[in-house]
């Protein structure tokens, strides 16, 4: 007995590491195990719980100083089940004091000594950061706290149970970075032609920090990669500009009418019921005026924002506005633009309009768009995203003029940063921890938006054959997508591109895309408004389509293993016929295909000896050779007595049959798809689940009997695999061309004009 339990146990334990390296086996080692707050189905729980916070903020813009003076009202309600002893808040801005971390964590270098600069010099010499003045509780007493580098910790006079709030208010003011010199996802933009200045500004403001059932307190230092973790509340917020400056913001304006003029008001009123056309609420020969003749008072912009994370707002002088009117679903939607001159004409043809098409796309893929307002703002050399509002790249020529890239860069940054109102905005994952969750899930639907938009679209991300450069590059300098952003090598491959191709792979390919939709929706809805976090994404993506997935979320998220399948090998067999006079028909049909000898021969020889003297003829030069011997014929039709006619046509078959090897080089599995091309012209793609690889082998095999003799094999014959090497999936095999330069000239000058200019100066008449 106990020999018996030695053999199982050794069995198993074989068994066991066996599995270990298979790709299918499940994924108990990676996700946390479910609970009361999130299910195995990947919804959230019955005792699921997310904390909140309020916020009545007044800020002042220093226009001639570029300052942010702010104070602001935090009320912070304790909805999870613990007992909270001090409160965590994000000091974001303190990424810019001189002590900041990220000025010191990336390594350097000199080179040859007439390159050698300090990129990190002037960033060290900005006085950035938050300055507090005071933290002080409701009843206006000070508050111990601690700033450790970007968080700040709060503790409270006695211990916050489930259920309550607390109310702290904060004073402080800050210097505001020059984007364009020091970087940054918020700052200001000056522009020395007009003498102005146009402001983007967020994380202006002390933001409570996430208390959640995964981290805990989410207090991780932000160091620029890994962007924010927040949590929902209502905004009230006042800011202050001057008096000619034009400001959007998150959220709804409800003092228009006080700051707007009165044309400016009849024109917003418009644009509510403009569907079709933007309206111009502020025209650019309004914005030229205000550029002139700056004025030295103030006006006070009110906005109120129900249930967001976050608040950004831009403010300028320089700002040209336009707005339309959406329809999502039972709510109305203004889609707006702010910008500068400098993006005319380019902006004023098509940012309000993509902003339009991207609220409507997204919304059909995940849940109707809930907020009232979507903005988008003309920043340069910038794309950044905040609720209902989003700062983007895009400027044209002085002389009115766009490149084609120009084009196409600025409508995609600008879905793509619209379309972060849904990830991570609404659906709100943790950006600090998990980038792909908001980046690669919106620059997958940035992708099908993109092509909703034009046919044929030049999306940059999301088509499988576009990641394959990446993915076939140095594994060394790679990290698998379940990683943290501030620890990625290439970012934006992999938190971008890798899981957007991933995803569009998962809707074409291995889930179609009726099933995709419908999951991906419910992950949607499961998630709008709650913190979802990736064990949430796979197991709903499962659970609400029925496929198991495991082995592509192992291979795709959690390796750097890339796709190469290959045609390795194409045999062709014939069955051996059991009838007499078939066999004997293609005994006789093999015996035309004579060598060269015999060809030659009935050429060189006029006549043999029996054809001179017929006497040599015997039984066997006259026997019919055509016919089998009678003794087979009896024999075979006693043998098939007991067959059905199906049988007896299968043990006859005289079809060509193709045993096809397939191996797969590279480490992820994935379906086998090929096409097979007939003489006749005629072709058929085959698709296998990449279920076929589940025994863990690296080489299979499929047979293929057609009627038609097969011309040509083709692997992966629509690009969709992500497959690295295409050397290897043809059969026969074909010539691949390399791609090299024949000539190379070291000073060649690339023109500096675009298309349009050039085309100008054609139309020119001497």
């Amino acid at each position: 007995m106990r020999l018996i339990i030695l053999l199982v146990f050794i069995s198993y334990t074989v068994i066991g590491q066996n599995t270990d390296q298979n790709p299918f086996r499940q994924m108990y080692d990676l996700l946390p195990t479910s609970n009361s707050y999130r299910t195995a189905t990947g919804a959230p729980g019955h005792e699921y719980y997310q904390c909140r916070a309020d916020y009545n903020i007044k800020v002042e813009l220093d226009d001639n100083n570029q300052k942010i003076f702010g104070e602001e009202t935090i009320t912070f309600h304790n909805y999870s089940p613990d007992d909270l002893t001090y409160l965590w808040l994000q000091l974001d801005q303190n990424i810019q004091s001189k002590e900041s971390d990220s000025h010191n964590i990336n390594g350097e270098s000199i080179g040859q000594q007439e390159d050698i600069n300090f990129m990190n010099k002037p960033k060290k010499e900005f006085d950035g950061g938050f300055k507090l003045i005071h933290i002080k509780d409701k009843n206006g007493k000070n508050l111990p706290h601690l700033v450790n580098k970007t968080m700040m910790r709060v503790d409270l006079p006695q211990p916050l149970k489930k259920g309550q709030s607390y109310s702290l208010s904060i004073k402080y003011w800050y210097n505001i970075n020059d984007r364009l010199k020091l970087g940054g996802r918020s700052g200001y933009e000056y522009f020395k032609e007009d003498d102005n200045y146009l402001y983007t500004i967020a994380q202006f403001f002390p933001r409570m920090c996430a208390y959640n059932d995964i981290e805990g307190w989410q207090n991780k230092q932000y160091l620029g990669a890994g962007e924010f973790t927040l949590i929902f509340g209502n905004y009230d917020v006042e800011i202050t500009v001057p008096s000619d400056h034009l400001v959007a913001a998150t959220g709804s304006l409800t003092n228009i009418e006080q700051v707007l003029t009165k044309a400016q008001y009849e024109r917003y009123k418009k644009a509510q019921s403009n569907y079709v056309q933007p309206v111009l609420i502020s025209t650019q020969e309004e914005a030229v005026e205000r550029e002139k003749h700056k004025l030295d008072t103030k006006k006070t912009w009110k906005f109120n924002a129900q249930n967001v994370r976050d608040f950004a707002f831009a403010s300028s002088r320089k700002f040209i506005w336009d707005a339309m009117n959406v329809k999502i679903g039972n709510n109305n939607v203004l889609a707006m633009s702010m910008y500068p001159k400098e993006g005319n004409p380019l902006w004023e043809k098509y940012s309000t309009k993509t902003v339009a098409h991207t609220i409507k796309t997204y919304s059909k893929y995940t849940i109707d768009y809930p907020y009232p307002v979507a903005w988008s703002i003309n920043a340069d050399r910038i794309g950044m995203e905040y609720p209902m509002i989003c700062f983007n790249f895009g400027r044209c020529e002085k002389d009115g003029t766009y490149a084609e890239r120009t084009k196409y860069g600025m409508i995609s940054v600008i879905i793509h940063e619209v379309g972060h109102n849904f990830f991570p905005m609404i659906i709100n994952s943790d950006e600090r921890q998990w980038a792909w969750m908001d980046e690669g899930l919106n620059t997958f639907v940035q992708y099908l938006t993109e092509q909703e938009f034009e046919r044929n679209y030049p999306s940059g991300r999301g088509e499988a054959q576009k990641i394959v450069d990446y993915m076939s590059g140095d594994k060394s300098k790679m990290s698998p997508i379940m990683v943290n952003p501030e620890s990625a090598y290439q970012l934006g491959n992999n938190a971008y591109a890798k899981p957007a191709t991933a995803l569009n792979i998962l809707r074409e390919t291995i889930m179609g895309r009726e099933l995709f939709d419908m999951a991906f929706k419910e992950y949607a809805k499961r998630w709008a408004f709650k913190q979802p976090y990736p064990a949430d994404f796979f197991r709903t993506m499962e659970d609400a389509s029925g496929i198991d997935l495991d082995w592509f979320w192992r291979g795709w998220f959690y390796t750097t293993d890339h796709v190469d399948l290959s045609i390795t090998d194409v045999k062709l067999k014939k069955v051996q016929p059991k009838d007499p006079q078939i066999k004997k028909e293609l005994e006789l049909e093999n015996q035309k295909k004579r060598n060269i000898s015999a060809i030659r021969n009935e050429k060189d020889i006029q006549k043999t000896y029996t054809e001179i003297d017929t006497t040599l003829l015997d039984f066997y030069n006259k026997l019919d050779k055509t016919k089998p011997d009678q003794s087979e014929i009896v024999e075979y039709n006693k043998s098939i007595k007991s067959l059905s006619d199906a049988d007896i046509a299968l043990i006859n078959d005289t079809k060509t049959y193709y045993e096809i090897e397939f191996e797969r080089v590279g480490g992820l599995v994935m379906p086998i798809i090929y096409e097979l091309q007939y003489e006749d012209g005629t072709s058929e793609v085959i698709r296998i689940p990449a279920e076929i690889w589940r025994k863990d082998e690296h080489k299979i095999t499929k047979v293929h009997a057609p009627d038609v003799k097969i011309k040509r094999i083709i692997l992966d014959p629509y690009l969709e695999t992500a497959d690295i090497n295409t050397e290897n999936n043809f059969y026969p095999r074909e010539e691949q061309y390399s791609k090299f330069e024949m000539f190379k000239k070291t000073n060649q000058q690339k023109s500096s004009e675009n298309p349009m200019q050039k085309e100008a100066k054609r139309n020119i008449r001497p």
